[in-house]
């Protein structure tokens, strides 16, 4: 009976990583929801979407969005919420790269910006209000603009 309390409260306590990495495949429990960047006019036939989104809410309370391509690789994440979601588990391979840019900028003087090498980073924030995105230009689907990404 004890084991199964510490499990439960163990299970409840740790944070639950729902969201994939950028530059793999989206995660599967997320909710996901197409998204189409130009609508197609009446009576024209149906274009394929040129990403899908799949959103995902952190037991912090960050909502994290996936873009991915038709590919089904993440090739952009955005995140808001009261917290800094977990970069590392976000970013996965690409982490250095942000911890580079983050070394380069002196602390709390603005947004985070990294551009260097294969990642794009924008990251803003103060306790309790935290934003961001994260891309990687070339998985970008050529007609995707990565600046209008909620």
């Amino acid at each position: 009976m004890n084991l199964i309390r510490i499990v439960s409260t163990a299970t409840l306590l740790l944070p639950v990583v729902c969201h994939a990495t950028l530059g793999a495949a989206p995660s599967a429990d997320a909710h996901q929801a197409s998204r189409s960047l130009r609508a197609a006019p009446l009576g024209a036939p149906a274009v394929a979407s040129p990403y899908s989104v799949h959103e995902s809410q952190t037991a912090d309370g960050v909502t994290v969005r996936e873009y991915a391509s038709p590919a089904n690789v993440v090739f952009a994440l955005t995140w808001q919420g009261p917290t800094r979601p977990d970069m590392q588990a976000l970013l996965g391979s690409y982490f250095p790269s942000f911890v580079a840019a983050a070394h380069r900028t002196a602390r709390g003087t603005g947004p985070l910006i990294g551009r260097d090498g294969d990642l794009r980073i924008e990251s803003v924030g103060h306790q309790g209000a935290f934003a961001g995105k994260a891309w990687v230009p070339r998985l970008v689907p050529a007609s995707v603009d990565v600046e209008v990404l909620p």
